[in-house]
């Protein structure tokens, strides 16, 4: 591949899209782009100049003019559609957006949206639950509710009477009355190439589900059953690159069908780590080469929590850092200033260290297996003299552990000092 792919992630701040931007960003074959209708996490992570977040809603009359334009000024090669809405729109009007779309065709992903699509089209399957087209032919309560589209389990209730059904009506008339499913749920990720081959199936479990996010999950056993399932919904529908269904057990333990969805969801990571990179599968396949699955088959626990990320509005060209309790804290190396600091590096950003260390600081950077070479210079003070005196402020930050030498060194130069808990906000 002589040539980089340019890839755009659309919507780019969902949790899926951040995750296919975290499988994607270090693949030295593509340029990754994101773009987004709102202001997201996404402008956190994205370089400058790779994110556009302007009039890319797809419900615009002008969306189309907005994202060719967006397309033809990056010069992008495929769109990762991340949200099903969008998908659907993209698909549905593939030949007026001027790149690859990579996704399933829109038939697929229209049956996949609409729930009562879904169910109709597998309604003789043993695995479509029991849908109530009309309230009086409900045998047994309770039963449950969702809206015919919709994700992340918004609208859908548990219902244990008449006139609670009656209600749900009156505040969405489009809702389907199913079978009520009691048992574990999961979630089934799947790759399909573009002769149709469903080259991966892997059943995960949905632990600690917010926000209709599973926070917590581990790759299971892939059972003849849930395989068996994942292979006729394949044969029924056309699908391609990255999708998954999720399932959940009715009162005799049998896996009755939720739903499907053509997009990659965000918790896909827990495959991602044991090798299986839907979103790079995906965009290899939609630009021809042949595929093959490599799978380490290991037992894995994924758990999620919000994450940090700052911006800070200071410009510096210059850190000066300690190393006792700083770089070193506790006889073992703080990976976070190490992560800082060789960001630096790759930004040309000066580093010095400035240390009042009681040994020869090259032996110990060498016990650390540091190397020297990271520092512009390296600075050993006396005991007893001010580490300010050894600082150039002009574009100059310093990270310390000692409260008395940040004090010191704000005082005589005015420079911002950072605590070891502070580095965080330093890191991009």
């Amino acid at each position: 591949m002589d040539n980089k792919i340019n890839i755009l992630i659309f919507p780019a701040g969902s949790e899926s899209a951040l995750d296919i931007y975290r499988s994607l960003k270090n693949n030295v074959h593509l340029e990754v782009f994101g773009a987004s209708s709102k202001s997201d996490h996404a402008e956190f992570i994205y370089p400058k100049t790779h994110y556009c977040q302007g009039n890319y809603n797809v419900n615009q009359s002008d969306f189309l003019d907005s994202f060719n334009g967006l397309l033809s000024k990056w010069k992008i090669d495929a769109v990762i559609p991340t949200h099903d809405t969008v998908a659907l729109f993209l698909t549905k009007n593939i030949d007026r957006i001027k790149t690859k779309i990579i996704c399933s065709p829109y038939k697929s992903a229209l049956i996949a949206h609409e729930k009562k699509l879904t169910y109709d089209k597998f309604k003789d399957f043993s695995f479509c639950p029991i849908i109530y087209n009309t309230q009086d032919k409900i045998k047994e309560f309770p039963v449950f509710i969702k809206p015919n589209t919709g994700a992340g389990g918004k609208g859908t209730i548990v219902v244990y009477n008449q006139a609670d059904i009656k209600r749900a009506k009156i505040l969405n008339p489009d809702i389907l009355i199913c079978e009520y499913l009691s048992g574990d749920e999961i979630t089934v990720d799947c790759f399909t190439n573009k002769n149709r081959e469903l080259m991966f199936v892997g059943p995960r479990t949905r632990e600690r589900v917010q926000m209709g996010i599973s926070f917590r999950s581990k790759a299971i056993e892939l059972t003849s059953e849930i395989l068996e399932i994942g292979k006729q919904i394949n044969n029924e529908l056309e699908l391609r690159g990255a999708w998954f269904f999720q399932l959940k057990r009715d009162k005799t333990g049998m896996y009755k069908l939720m739903e499907i969805s053509v997009r990659q969801a965000g918790t896909m990571a827990v495959y991602r780590q044991l090798g299986i990179n839907f979103a790079l599968l995906s965009i290899y396949d939609h630009f021809g080469y042949t595929l093959s699955i490599l799978y380490n088959n290991l037992q894995i626990e994924l758990d999620r929590c919000l994450q940090n990320r700052y911006r800070i509005k200071y410009s510096f060209n210059k850190v000066y850092v300690d190393f006792d309790d700083t770089i070193i804290i506790n006889h073992k190396v703080n990976l976070d200033m190490i992560t800082f600091l060789y960001q630096c590096k790759n930004e040309g950003i000066k580093v010095y260290l400035l240390s009042k260390h009681s040994f020869d600081l090259k032996k110990s950077l060498d016990k650390y297996c540091i190397s020297a070479n990271i520092f512009d210079e390296i600075i050993h003070i006396p005991t007893g003299e001010n580490k300010a005196t050894y600082i150039n402020p002009v574009g100059a930050i310093f990270i310390d552990n000692y409260f008395f030498d940040r004090e010191d060194v704000r005082e005589r130069t005015g420079i911002p000092v950072f605590d070891v808990d502070a580095i965080e906000c330093l890191i991009k």
